[in-house]
């Protein structure tokens, strides 16, 4: 049992670490809830392509609206008791929509006034939780640490936590929305235990937020390859939020599949992305950063390919088990680069900067999806996601060593 523990949390990354990755499992495992259930939820009310899109737009759009704002915020507080607070309001949120859905208010206005509360609490949680990897992680670990984070999400997000709300939405549809309450209060109770390293500089600030978030800002886009590292998660997250947008249809419709076969489809997306946690390791000691990105963006382009063309459910669930490889070894990589190459004090805003394109273009990319599958049918978003991420894999393919030596020139000790 202890070599499966060191296996899982090895003593190298610290004991703080071991409460952040078991609070961000735990909330993982009621988002995990939600991903079936939310959608499942809006279908009940309307199979309207657009109408369920929306409910996907407006938990992401705030990224837009507050993003940069809520990373000058991070970058000011106590990021555990940030963490902590906001958690509780998503519980609270939570609570109220069951609690409406148990009295008979389910209709498109609660649900859409819910998630875009959900996503206005995600632009402080979840950019905070990403931060304090960075700080409380020796830089030597940082990778790992990464993978294992990514490992305990796909586990709870994706392999545990879809399955679960599809099964658990039969039995009540207001259950799965008060479980997930329930795991961001132990998330709350879990991420409490963690002690901070003491941010160095305390005296009192001489600047307005509104000029804390430019300077994010501004060094990002004065930082080449986290610059492009940006527009490359930007540009691939429309053209995957227009391709996902309608996924339970694209389930449903055209595989043909019930509620618990589209929550086991995306079970297979995380079976996937637990074998690229397991190995990426590994491929770190291999592989240059530039090498997996590469063949990253080539996975993702045929990956909206062959959804395209495929009605088959079980290929559908092959290519999403490699697509969730990629995924986690992708997205390992790209938050190693960033937490090495960003100082330490600016780590909030240019995360905030960074999610804005990340969470942002989800949004954008779905509010299009929605509506090429309104005017030309489901498959219509597939297509339009294979051409764009294929326009531009060749069009950065050259640029992509130098966004991955920034993993090696950053701040040599990333700490408050």
């Amino acid at each position: 049992m202890q070599r499966a523990v060191e296996a899982l949390l090895p003593a190298r990354l610290g004991r703080d670490f071991h409460w952040i990755w078991s609070s961000s499992t735990v909330g993982n495992l009621g988002d995990g809830v939600l991903l079936a259930a939310g959608p499942l939820l809006v279908a009940t009310v309307t199979l309207e392509p657009f109408a369920i899109a929306m409910a996907l737009f407006l938990q992401r759009v705030p990224w837009l609206l507050f993003g940069v704002l809520a990373g000058a915020v991070i970058d000011r507080l106590d990021r555990r008791l940030l963490i902590i607070t906001v958690n509780i309001v998503r519980a609270l949120i939570l609570a109220v929509l069951a609690l409406s859905i148990a009295l008979g208010y389910r209709d498109l206005p609660v649900i859409y006034a819910t998630m875009f509360l959900l996503g206005t609490a995600e632009t402080l949680a979840d950019n905070a939780s990403s931060t304090v990897v960075a700080v409380a992680v020796p830089r030597a670990g940082i990778g790992q640490a990464n993978a294992r984070i990514h490992g305990g999400r796909i586990v709870a997000n994706q392999l545990a936590g879809p399955p679960l709300g599809a099964f658990i939405f039969g039995l009540g549809l207001a259950v799965p929305f008060g479980f997930n309450a329930l795991c961001f209060a132990l998330s709350v109770a879990l991420i409490s235990r963690i002690n901070l390293p003491v941010p160095a500089d305390t005296g009192p600030r001489t600047t307005s937020l509104r000029a804390e978030a430019a300077e994010g800002l501004r060094w990002l886009w004065g930082h080449a390859p986290v610059r492009t590292l940006a527009i490359m998660i930007t540009v691939f997250n429309v053209t995957f939020g227009a391709a996902f947008s309608i996924w339970v249809l694209y389930a449903t419709q055209r595989l043909g599949l019930s509620e618990v076969g589209f929550g086991l489809l995306l079970t297979a997306r995380a079976v996937g992305g637990l074998l690229g946690a397991a190995v990426y390791q590994r491929l770190e000691r291999h592989f240059s950063y530039a090498w997996l990105l590469r063949v990253g963006l080539v996975i993702e382009t045929c990956t909206h390919l062959a959804l395209a063309l495929t009605k088959v459910a079980v290929v559908a669930g092959a290519v999403m088990a490699l697509f969730g490889i990629h995924a986690v070894v992708w997205g390992t990589t790209s938050t190693t680069v960033r937490h090495r190459a960003v100082p330490a004090p600016l780590l909030g805003r240019v995360t905030s900067v960074y999610m804005i394109g990340s969470v942002g273009a989800l949004a954008l990319g779905t509010l299009l999806g929605g509506a090429i599958a309104q005017r030309w049918g489901l498959i219509a978003p597939f297509w339009f996601a294979f051409v764009g991420s294929a326009v531009t894999t060749a069009l950065i393919w050259q640029s992509l060593p130098n966004v991955a030596d920034a993993a090696a020139d950053g701040d040599p000790d990333p700490t408050l």
